[in-house]
């Protein structure tokens, strides 16, 4: 049966009220779409901190106060969370018995998650062999029902739009307005924790709805008097996955940041825009630029990200080297998702390896070389 119990869905529909939580549609329920008897579908996201990063700064050369927005300490890991709030709350407002996305893997996990909260099912759409074990294994244990489409992600996305043509089937990608609604909170977040917007904000380019939702969380803040300045928005697409860049369509696009692997962004035309009203660009970084990211931040900083969250870094450390980020610059970074969503990238990627030794001190002292 591919549809939850209608029964079901009808009981969560009139208890959904008391399971809002503490998360970003309660926090910031007077600039998001829901009214007072809106049933909120939430797991507490939203709230994640904003660390200050010297050691990377110093690390670079100093000169402006670097803030890492750790968007992996949401529920399922990822800053898709914060949307998928506000797409599962509505989808059970319009009364659908199932969600569909497409996905690199963090929507999959999320959607997963949030369906399984509300009583809905699940519907997943994934490249075959293009998604980490880490994000698979979150979508399979909340009872996603899962497909791996032989092709990439723009294909599984046209799929999915097919499916979203049924009237008992919400699409919950970011082509559905709310997601960028509840995305929008993490600039709320920012401002609030700062006191105002910061200089620049960077931030890797995928599906591009969180450049977009970021611009447009800035600027309602700006516009109710919450905050008095709006950012440059800084976006980084992967050199093998740079349609924005390049212009055009990338058919076969290729990336060790598996999250930003997209060749065909659903929100291309809001985060162009999103960049020219910000006076800020979206630009490329490599893979070897990535990588170096992601191991920089780690042990500079202890925060542990999935690779395209690090694509965010390599664009800082690009702009930095280029002049582009003044003395005295406030600048804050979002890292989307949490590292243990790609381990084996990390592993791979920490070009260290343990070492077997028998179980005495002597053993320990002289693998340390403490002898």
């Amino acid at each position: 049966m591919l549809f939850a119990p209608i029964g079901r869905f009808m009981e969560y529909s009139r208890t959904a009220a008391s399971m809002g939580g503490h998360g970003v549609i309660q926090r910031y329920r007077e600039f998001l779409p829901v009214s007072e008897d809106t049933c909120i579908i939430s797991l507490n996201e939203g709230n994640t901190p904003l660390i200050q990063s010297h050691n990377l700064v110093q690390a670079m050369g100093g000169g402006f106060s670097l803030f890492v927005k750790y968007e992996g300490l949401n529920p399922t890991a990822s800053f898709k969370d914060r949307g998928m709030t506000m797409a599962v709350t509505k989808a059970v407002e319009n009364e659908v018995r199932a969600i569909v996305c497409a996905s690199t893997g963090n929507t999959s996990a999320s959607a997963a998650a949030y369906a399984a909260r509300a009583g809905l099912t699940c519907v997943v759409l994934i490249p075959e062999g293009k998604i980490s074990y880490g994000k698979i294994a979150q979508a399979l244990i909340h009872g996603a029902k899962t497909i791996e489409i032989r092709g990439n992600f723009d294909d599984a996305l046209e799929l999915v739009r097919e499916l979203g043509m049924r009237d008992d089937i919400e699409i919950v990608n970011s082509i559905n307005p709310f997601r960028i609604q509840g995305q929008k909170t993490a600039a709320f977040e920012i401002c609030d924790e700062l006191g105002d917007a910061p200089d620049l904000h960077f931030l890797p380019v995928g599906n591009a709805g969180n450049i977009t939702s970021y611009w447009m969380g800035y600027n309602e803040y700006k516009e109710s008097g919450k905050s008095t300045s709006l950012p440059r928005m800084m976006g980084w697409q992967a050199e093998g996955s740079a349609p924005i860049v390049k212009g055009h369509v990338v058919t076969s696009p290729e990336t060790v940041a598996t999250a930003i692997r997209i060749g065909n962004p659903a929100s291309w035309e809001q985060a162009v825009r999103a960049s020219e009203e910000s006076s800020g660009e979206i630009d490329t970084v490599s893979d070897d630029e990535i990588l170096d990211a992601h191991r920089m931040l780690a042990r500079t900083e202890g925060i542990f990200v999935e690779p395209a969250s690090a694509a965010g870094i390599a664009g800082i450390v690009k702009s930095h080297a280029r002049g582009q980020i003044t003395q005295g610059s406030t600048v804050v970074v979002t890292v989307t998702g949490h590292g243990l969503k790609d381990p084996g990238i990390a592993i791979e990627n920490a070009k260290a390896k343990s070492v077997v030794v028998e179980p005495n001190i002597k053993s320990v002292l002289h693998a340390l070389g403490l002898e």
